[in-house]
């Protein structure tokens, strides 16, 4: 299990630089299933067997945003739920982003 799973989101004042390529790959080696796109978001795609599973997952999702303040792009459809993350503040990645992903990890 990833160590960022224990972390805490920080909330991004802006202003940051976003995360470049070599401080990205150590932290996505930590949430491997996870793509980053244009170095601007991470994505990951979650199947499921039907869609109130799928809906379940996203409720999830949903309470763990809440409690991070740290909000991820939820696409849900039959059997599939799509993530994506970034931090909008600074139209980014921010490590936060990563904890954020490691802790959707968690729920599977």
């Amino acid at each position: 299990m990833s160590k960022l799973a224990e972390k805490t989101c920080i909330p991004c004042r802006g202003g940051v630089p976003p995360l470049t390529p070599d401080e990205i790959r150590p932290l996505l080696e930590q949430v491997r299933d996870w793509t980053v796109v244009n170095n601007h978001h991470i994505e990951r795609e979650f199947k499921f067997r039907d869609f109130k599973t799928a809906l379940d997952f996203v409720n999830k999702i949903g309470a763990i945003a809440e409690e991070q303040a740290h909000h991820p792009d939820i696409a849900l459809a039959w059997g599939k739920v799509g993530v994506r993350i970034w931090t909008h503040k600074i139209d980014g990645l921010t490590e936060s982003d990563f904890i954020l992903a490691a802790k959707i990890d968690r729920l599977q």
